[in-house]
């Protein structure tokens, strides 16, 4: 007998922080939240905040990235319009989420954060990978491809 419940995801709803349980190989894009019906999939970056993000890390297993930025900074700016499309391919698989470091800067400087923009990956409740400076285009993607072991 195959234990599926070990692949599952946990995937924290932004909306209300209710815990919900993904199926393997289940497309995000298909889920909703439980609680409040909201889709768990981000085809758009997501901004979060500290709190936010602190449940995430103590509850979430899905894979998710994470752009620290701040709204002065001009790579930040540069790099957005990839984060967006990178967002929009890896919608079923991949969460995307923006903390604003300048309003949020404990969460910032919880993470060890020394230069934005940063890119922070997580996947099965731990972080696998951080990546400081503007990535664009196709390297974005191969960096999401590569470090979430993703075909797509």
């Amino acid at each position: 007998m195959v234990d599926t419940v070990a692949t599952d995801s946990v995937v924290v709803c932004t909306q209300c922080d209710t815990a919900n349980r993904v199926a393997a190989g289940k497309a995000l894009s298909a889920g909703k939240c439980g609680k409040c019906g909201h889709p768990l999939a981000t085809p758009h970056p997501v901004a979060i905040d500290g709190q936010t993000l602190q449940r995430l890390m103590a509850r979430d297993t899905g894979a998710y990235v994470l752009d620290v930025w701040a709204p002065w900074c001009g790579p930040c700016r540069m790099m957005a319009p990839a984060y967006e499309q990178a967002a929009a391919r890896f919608a079923d698989q991949v969460r995307f989420f923006k903390l604003n470091s300048d309003e949020n800067q404990s969460a910032a400087g919880g993470l060890g954060i020394r230069g934005i923009p940063t890119l922070i990956a997580w996947d099965k409740g731990r972080m696998v990978a951080h990546q400081a400076g503007a990535q664009t285009g196709e390297g974005l993607m191969r960096w999401i491809r590569s470090t979430l072991g993703l075909n797509a």
